[in-house]
């Protein structure tokens, strides 16, 4: 368990932090059209989906109607033009998939990367809340899955803070290194079985261990529902190793790297930029359009910049 000094929402989270952000989810949305700036929009044609439409009735046409529901065979049949009546569904249940492995438990710059995504998925809740989806979740970490089944209220959404932070308070330094590269995909799986259709998967994780099975379970997954990435990274990734030497902890375990050293810099750069880049390359791959979002800057942030939230928003 973390101490208390500890909990200050850059290493771990609390409850009030991840309640909190109810306030600032207003105005946020992951439903297509995406405003002018989003990081969902792009050269090639979005594969989200908007609210399913549900049939109503067969009626008589009248001026006005859209051309494209007319029921042509119905029409030459009776004579009469008639088109076809729909009506929006306007809810759907929403997954919120959250990683808490030990993967996740790092950090260079402002935040820790579990830290991070806890936010993140706090936020994709009370958006779902507010765009009015029934909210659940799939929490996972090295040891368990913790499922939050689809439900209406703001009680739903604080169940699913509430699994966050006890997940989030189980990391720390000492937890044995075990080898979760299966967990992924036995998420996925266990969310294909709950997301039949047309349903709002958020996908929140810094994707360790994903391969060419994640990738098939992420199209499937994607072919029915709309399904986000939000992919958290540290900036270390990308950005030049200036120190001379890098301490590297695991429990007990540390490690000294000479980053005087040329080579062992190229060679470090190049394996951490790589890892992430085969991670987008995956996401692409797979179809499912993925932000990024740094342990460098705040989780809100972020979220606003990358859906294109209108300046001047307060929250």
């Amino acid at each position: 368990m973390p101490l208390s000094s500890d909990i200050d929402g850059l290493a771990y989270v609390s409850l009030a932090q991840l309640i909190g952000h109810q306030a600032h989810a207003r105005g946020l949305g992951f439903c297509v059209p995406q405003r002018a700036g989003s990081r969902l929009v792009g050269h090639h044609g979005s594969r989200l989906r908007g609210r399913g439409l549900s049939f109503e009735e067969l009626r008589h046409y009248q001026p006005g109607d859209d051309l494209r529901q007319v029921d042509w065979r119905l029409t030459l049949r009776t004579g009469h033009p008639h088109v076809r009546s729909y009506s929006e569904d306007r809810e759907r249940p929403a997954l919120i998939l959250v990683d808490q492995r030990m993967s996740m438990f790092f950090g260079s710059c402002r935040s820790l990367k579990s830290a991070l995504a806890c936010e993140l998925g706090a936020l994709c809740g009370w958006i779902a809340l507010y765009g009015g989806d029934r909210v659940g979740g799939l929490l996972f970490n090295d040891q368990r899955i913790d499922l939050i089944a689809p439900r209406r209220g703001r009680r739903q959404v604080e169940r699913l803070c509430a699994g966050l932070v006890r997940q989030n308070h189980e990391l720390h330094a000492g937890n044995p290194a075990i080898d979760s590269a299966a967990r992924l995909d036995e998420v996925l799986l266990e969310c294909l079985k709950l997301a039949r259709h047309d349903q709002l998967i958020c996908l929140v994780s810094d994707f360790a261990g994903a391969g060419e099975r994640t990738g098939l379970l992420l199209r499937q997954l994607a072919a029915r529902n709309q399904l986000i990435a939000l992919q958290v990274y540290d900036p270390r990734a990308l950005a030049p190793i200036v120190r001379q030497r890098l301490r590297v902890t695991q429990g007990e375990s540390a490690l000294d790297l000479p980053l005087g050293n040329r080579a062992v810099r190229q060679v470090l750069a190049e394996l951490l930029r790589a890892r992430l880049d085969a991670v987008g390359e995956l996401l692409c791959r797979s179809r499912v359009p993925s932000l990024r979002f740094s342990t460098a800057d705040p989780a809100l942030a972020q979220l606003r910049g990358q859906l294109g939230a209108q300046a001047g928003w307060q929250g």
